[in-house]
């Protein structure tokens, strides 16, 4: 078993941040991944159409002037293949992939409290023991695939969005199916329709989305970011999402229409996933909320050509980016074509697979191939997949089985030394990820200097610090909207999950402000030991020994 200072999970974005941080430090560590390659949710989610809905000069690595400089992105909103080309630079830029193992999937993680140290076990059998542990796994890595009677009969090619092959897909001449009308199937639908001999749309609940109003980068516009890139990083750093855009100080109710029209005119845009910020009670107040509503869903309607889906594809009936809306690039436009059906399960409920296709309420539909846009099991997923086992024996699944419970979003009580990277309890898919990802582990990285410097041997979270950050963020979530509807956000995307809120609603600035308290305070909130907790002297000999 080799020994280390900090095994991180996850090749993703998170996980290269704190390999290059800790490495940095002068720490040896070590990165599992279970993927053939690095990239995390850049890796897998390849479909067609996919790209991100932050800004690409938003959505980067900010540690590296360098890096900053010599990078150019080729669009306003970046394609999974140009993120995928981004990570891959930065990992051979700063020769990453030399502690990175491939193809290896944490089995299970048990923590030695005598030598306040895990002990990580692998799927081939190969084990690390490490004083830190760090799950940099990801919100959206564990897909949430269904499975409806029949579907084994199915003769076509069956694919989740979310685990996209490796093999090159044709649509040309090909009756394809997308289940799902989350992000990813807003984005694959109207790439693939341009391609298919049909294509059905299976909905659910009809979408709330906003152009993405993507173009070219220009040469002047690259320039121009770069000339003054500290101050843009500033910018997002200090609004809530991190996305650069600051809440219009006005309320939507004290506006006369005309002029709250301009506004959502000019947001709708340019803003895309920022139009939540044109007024800043969009997500606080429901009267605000409604004016917003009403202007998307009129200008979804304009688009569509059919009353009849119209009706169907306009979205109603929760508020809007109460669940996170999606931004979209003629998704709804796309129903416009001959080729394009949609098939309403709300109405229409899928029966039953069969050999040829899918049998729902009212007809038979046959199929080449099926696409599962279902998203992922969110927030928790992935932390909970490895089997996690803390102090006396407790596992992570155990302590969780009410919704997950954390201090200030990264650290666990009874979890010692585990370093949580954008999990519950944190800002994560209610910003920016990449500056919440950034902050965090340069947070985390200063709290194992401190350490250093101060001979601890052992942090933990404190529960009654743990059950207070708990109520905050549930207290934070109650003043907005977020809880007036089932989405990922409050576990509702899984049969059977905790229903309660997970990421931290009270904005990036306002949560960095937290941070930096806990450190300034000595890291108020969790216990820091010189000596693990409830060990001897003979145990300290024998594992400075190990």
């Amino acid at each position: 078993m080799e020994a280390i200072d900090a095994i991180i999970i996850g090749a993703g974005f998170a996980g290269l941040r704190a390999l290059w941080r800790l490495r940095g430090m002068g720490k040896r560590v070590v990165v599992l991944e279970a993927a053939d390659d690095i990239g995390g949710v850049w890796y897998h989610n390849a479909y067609p159409g996919a790209r991100c809905d932050v800004e690409s000069y938003d959505y980067s690595y900010s540690f590296s002037p360098e890096l900053e400089q010599e990078w150019r992105w080729s669009e306003r909103y970046a394609t999974q293949p140009e993120i995928l080309l981004y990570i891959n630079h930065v990992a051979d830029r700063f020769d990453l992939r030399r502690d990175i193992f491939l193809k290896t999937r944490m089995e299970s993680a048990a923590y030695d409290e005598a030598a306040a140290r895990w002990t990580i076990t692998a799927s081939d059998g190969r084990r690390w023991s490490s004083q830190y542990f760090v799950m940099a796994v990801g919100q959206l890595s564990t897909t949430k695939a269904p499975d409806y009677p029949g579907q084994s009969s199915f003769k076509g090619e069956i694919i989740h969005s979310g685990i996209w092959p490796k093999h090159e897909v044709t649509y040309e001449g090909k009756r394809v199916a997308i289940i799902g009308t989350g992000s990813s199937g807003m984005q694959m639908t109207p790439v693939i329709a341009e391609k298919a001999a049909h294509l059905t749309v299976f909905q659910r609940t009809p979408n709330y989305s906003v152009p993405a109003a993507n173009a070219p980068v220009t040469d002047e516009e690259d320039r121009r970011v770069k000339a003054d890139y500290r101050t843009r990083r500033e910018q997002c750093r200090n609004s809530p999402t991190g996305l650069g855009f600051k809440p219009n100080r006005q309320s939507a109710l004290d506006v006369s229409p005309d002029e709250r029209d301009r506004v959502y005119e000019a947001a709708w845009h340019r803003l895309g996933f920022g139009f939540a910020l044109a007024y800043y009670d969009i997500l606080l107040s429901k009267p605000a909320n409604d004016t917003a509503a009403e202007f998307i869903q009129k200008k979804i309607g304009s688009v569509i050509d059919d009353p009849r889906l119209r009706d169907k594809l306009v979205p109603s009936g929760h508020p809007f980016a109460a669940r996170r809306p999606s931004v979209d690039s003629g998704y709804f436009q796309a129903f416009n074509r001959d080729n394009v059906e949609l098939a309403d399960v709300r109405e229409f409920p899928i029966v039953v697979f069969t050999p040829k296709g899918i049998r729902t309420a009212d007809k038979e539909h046959e199929f080449d191939i099926v696409i599962f846009a279902t998203g992922f099991d969110a927030f928790t997923g992935s932390i909970l997949r490895p089997r996690i086992e803390g102090r006396d024996g407790l596992t992570l699944k155990e302590k969780w089985a009410d919704g997950p419970v954390t201090q200030l979003g990264v650290g666990v009580a009874g979890f010692p030394n585990m370093l949580i990277v954008v999990g519950p309890g944190s800002p994560s898919l209610l910003s920016n990820v990449m500056v919440s990802i950034e902050e965090q582990i340069d947070w985390l990285a200063d709290l194992v200097a401190y350490m250093d410097a101060n001979d601890i041997v052992e942090f933990e979270a404190e529960p009654e610090a743990e059950r207070a950050w708990v109520e905050h963020v549930n207290d934070r979530a109650r003043e907005t909207l977020y809880m007036s509807t089932n989405s990922y956000y409050n576990g509702a995307e899984i049969a059977g999950k905790p229903r309660v809120f997970m990421p931290y609603s009270g904005g990036i600035r306002g949560y960095r402000r937290i941070l930096n308290d806990c450190a300034a305070n000595a890291y108020t909130g969790f216990a820091l030991r010189e000596a693990p907790l409830g060990a001897t002297a003979d145990d300290q000999r024998s594992a400075a020994s190990s």
